[in-house]
C-alpha cells in the first residue's frame, strides 16, 4: 500500500538531492483512467516511427525498438520528481527533417542525427546545471524567438501539403482527421459546447486521439490506407540490428567534429523551441497547485533540463532519435492536470496520474495487438501531428510579436528557416534584427531615458 500523503504536503519521496525518487505502490497509487488513456494513446509516440524511418532509412521494426526505448525513458521524469509528461521537441521535427535532408542517406545522415542529439544532451545538461536557461533565452530578441517558432510551423505544414508531400494519396483521411483535431483542440465553439455536454467533455480530454481514430476508420473505407491486420504476441525487439547499424557502438561509429559544427544552428533553434515547453510546464503545474491545496507541487526547470539531457544522451548513444527528447508532451500533461483538479478522490497525486499514464503507455508498446492495430494509420497520424503543430506554432508566434518590425523580421526569418535551413534562418534573423531594429523598443528606451533625466 502506498504511503499516505499528509494534507498540504508534497507527495512522499526518497530524497536524492535535486532529485526526488518515487516508486509505484510505495509512493503513489495507480490511477485507472490514466492507465486506460496510456494504452489508447500509445499511438501518439508511435507517430515518431515514420520520422525515424525517413531520417535513418531503417526498418519499421528498428524504428519501433527506438520508440520503445524512448518510451521507457519517459518514466525518468515522474520517477525522479518532474510532475510532467515528457515528449519530443515536436515543433522542431520539420526543422530536423530539413537538417537531416542536407546529408546523404546512410552513414552521413546517421552521423548528423547522432551529433545533433548528443549536442542537445550537452546543452540541456549544461543549462540545467548552471541555471542559465532563462538568462540565455531572455537575451534572444522576441523577433528571433517568434521566427524560429513560425518557421517550424511553416515547415511542418509545407511538408504535408506540398506536391509529393505526406498528404498525397491520403487527402481525405488527413483532411478529415485534421479538421476534427483542430475542432477539439482549438475551436472556441467546441470549448463552449464541451462545458454543456459530458460526452464532449470526455472527448476534449483526449486531445488528438479522436482525430486519429476517425482517420483510422475513414482511411480504409475510402481506400487510402489499408485496414489493420491484428497480430498476437509481443514485439520482437531489434536491439542487435539497431546497435550495429545505426549507433556510435556499431558500423557508423562516432561522428567527426564537422558534424557537430554543422549541427550548432539546429541545436540552438531546437533549444529555443524546447524552452517554451519549460515555460508551459511551469504554468500548468502552478495552475494545478493553486487548485489543489492538499498537495504541494514543485516544478524545477533545473531538474527537468538535466533529465532531458540524460534522455538525449542515452538515445544519442543507443538509438539516435530524430524527434529528439524534450521536456513536455503538452497534451498528456494538460489532460492529467485537468482531471487532477477534480479533487483527491479523482486523482490522489499529480504523480500518481502522470506515472500511471507513462507506465501504461510504455508497457502497451510491447504488445503486438496494439502495435498492429495502429500501424497502417501512422503516416497519416504524423501528418495530423504536423498540421496541429503548424497551427499552434503560428498563433503562438504571432501572439509574441508586438510591432511591425518584429513581425517582418520574424516572417522573413521563418521563410529562410523553413525552406533553406536552421543556419540560414538564424543568420537572416540576426542580420535583419540589427538592420531593421525594433522601433517600439527604441521608443520605450527613449521614454525611460527622458524619465530619468527629468527625475
Amino acid at each position: 500500500m502506498a504511503i499516505v500523503r499528509e494534507y498540504g504536503k508534497e507527495q512522499p519521496y526518497i530524497s536524492l538531492g535535486l532529485f526526488k525518487l518515487r516508486l509505484p505502490f510505495i509512493h503513489y497509487r495507480w490511477e485507472l483512467p490514466e492507465i486506460i488513456q496510456g494504452i489508447l494513446l500509445v499511438a501518439v509516440p508511435m507517430g515518431a516511427i515514420p520520422v525515424v524511418q525517413e531520417t535513418l532509412g531503417c526498418s519499421f521494426e528498428v524504428a519501433l525498438t527506438m520508440m520503445i526505448l524512448n518510451g521507457l525513458l519517459y518514466i525518468l521524469h515522474p520517477t525522479f520528481g518532474d510532475p510532467v509528461f515528457p515528449g519530443w521537441i515536436t515543433p522542431a521535427i520539420p526543422l530536423v527533417l530539413a537538417f537531416a535532408g542536407g546529408f546523404p542517406e546512410g552513414p552521413d545522415r546517421i552521423h548528423a542525427i547522432i551529433a545533433l542529439q548528443l549536442s542537445m544532451a550537452v546543452l540541456f545538461t549544461f543549462m540545467g546545471v548552471t541555471g542559465l536557461a532563462k538568462k540565455l533565452v531572455s537575451y534572444v530578441p522576441v523577433s528571433l524567438r517568434a521566427g524560429i517558432i513560425l518557421g517550424a510551423g511553416i515547415a511542418a505544414v509545407h511538408g504535408v501539403i506540398k506536391p509529393g508531400g505526406r498528404m498525397e494519396g491520403k487527402e481525405i483521411t488527413i483532411l478529415v482527421g485534421a479538421a476534427l483535431c483542430f475542432l477539439v483542440l482549438f475551436s472556441w465553439r467546441f470549448a463552449v459546447a464541451k462545458n454543456k455536454s459530458a460526452f464532449l467533455g470526455q472527448v476534449s480530454k483526449y486531445g488528438m486521439l479522436p482525430g486519429f481514430i476517425v482517420a483510422a476508420i475513414i482511411g480504409p473505407i475510402v481506400g487510402e490506407i489499408p485496414a489493420p491486420v491484428i497480430e498476437g504476441g509481443v514485439v520482437s525487439l531489434r536491439f542487435g540490428e539497431l546497435i550495429s547499424g545505426y549507433t556510435v557502438l556499431g558500423t557508423p561509429g562516432f561522428p567527426p567534429l564537422a558534424y557537430f559544427i554543422k549541427a550548432i544552428p539546429m541545436v540552438f533553434a531546437a533549444y529555443i523551441i524546447a524552452f517554451g515547453d519549460f515555460v508551459l510546464a511551469e504554468v500548468v503545474t502552478k495552475d494545478a497547485d493553486q487548485v489543489r491545496q492538499d498537495e504541494v507541487i514543485e516544478f524545477n526547470p533545473t531538474r527537468s533540463n538535466i533529465i532531458s539531457g540524460i534522455r538525449n544522451l542515452i538515445m544519442g548513444i543507443f538509438a539516435p532519435y530524430a524527434p529528439l527528447c524534450g521536456p513536455l508532451w503538452a497534451g498528456g500533461t494538460i489532460a492529467n492536470a485537468e482531471r487532477y483538479k477534480h479533487g483527491r478522490k479523482a486523482m490522489d497525486s499529480i504523480f500518481s496520474g502522470i506515472s500511471s499514464f507513462v507506465f501504461a503507455m510504455a508497457i502497451a508498446a510491447f504488445f503486438m495487438p496494439v502495435i498492429s492495430l495502429v500501424k497502417p494509420v501512422l503516416p497519416a497520424g504524423l501528418s495530423l501531428t504536423l498540421l496541429v503543430q503548424g497551427f499552434a506554432c503560428t498563433y503562438i508566434a504571432v501572439d509574441m510579436l508586438k510591432s511591425k518590425e518584429e513581425a517582418g523580421v520574424a516572417g522573413i526569418m521563418a521563410i529562410f528557416l523553413a525552406f533553406q535551413s536552421a543556419a540560414w534562418g538564424l543568420a537572416a534573423g540576426i542580420v535583419l534584427h540589427f538592420l531593421i531594429g525594433v522601433k517600439k523598443a527604441y521608443e520605450n528606451k527613449k521614454e525611460q531615458e527622458q524619465e530619468i533625466s527629468e527625475a
